[in-house]
């Protein structure tokens, strides 16, 4: 069985949802990056230098977030690595950092229904509902994109589970 690195003092149940993130994520990663590159997952009418930036950027920044979520049940995320400029070596506030994993979470509530809106309503020529040509490219996109809607309710749970541990870690500390 594959062991999965986190903090000893931290619930197995969030390092597995910790770890189910970025693996969440990737379906519709690999989705944007087909499109992108020309695979017929959906229909591009006018592909352009602009348009590929944007979605390959779009690919790296989520999958960028997905792995922060990661540093709440790693090392990382109580001390920033020596390798961080001024921070370095330093510990990560623990407000702070749920604050940010909250603050996402809630984010990504507002975009997940955004999102579904614009899908089922077909709203605009970005409506990716505008660009499917068929049954399999509907399938497609939606066992790629459905995973997300899990994202924000582990990130709000390894958030939590985070935030219980480090304060309890202190007033342990506290009381020693």
């Amino acid at each position: 069985m594959m062991k999965l690195k986190a903090l000893p003092n931290v619930p197995r149940w969030a390092v597995l949802a910790a770890h189910a993130v970025p693996l969440i994520v990737l379906p519709s990663s690999i989705w944007r990056v087909a499109l992108t590159f020309g695979a017929p997952v959906a229909r591009v009418d006018d592909p352009t230098l602009g348009l590929a930036a944007y979605q390959l950027g779009l690919t790296v920044l989520a999958e960028l977030l997905a792995f922060l979520t990661l540093g709440l049940v790693r090392e990382w995320g109580e001390v920033f690595p020596r390798w961080l400029p001024f921070l370095g070596g330093r510990p990560v506030g623990a407000r702070g950092a749920t604050s940010a994993a909250l603050a996402g979470a809630f984010g990504l509530v507002v975009l997940t229904c955004w999102f579904t809106y614009v899908v089922y309503a077909g709203v605009g020529e970005y409506s990716p509902v505008a660009h499917i040509e068929g049954p399999l490219q509907e399938t497609l996109l939606y066992a790629c994109y459905l995973p997300l809607v899990a994202w924000a309710p582990l990130l709000t749970a390894v958030a939590v589970a985070y935030r219980r541990r480090r304060r309890s870690l202190t007033s342990t500390s506290l009381t020693r």
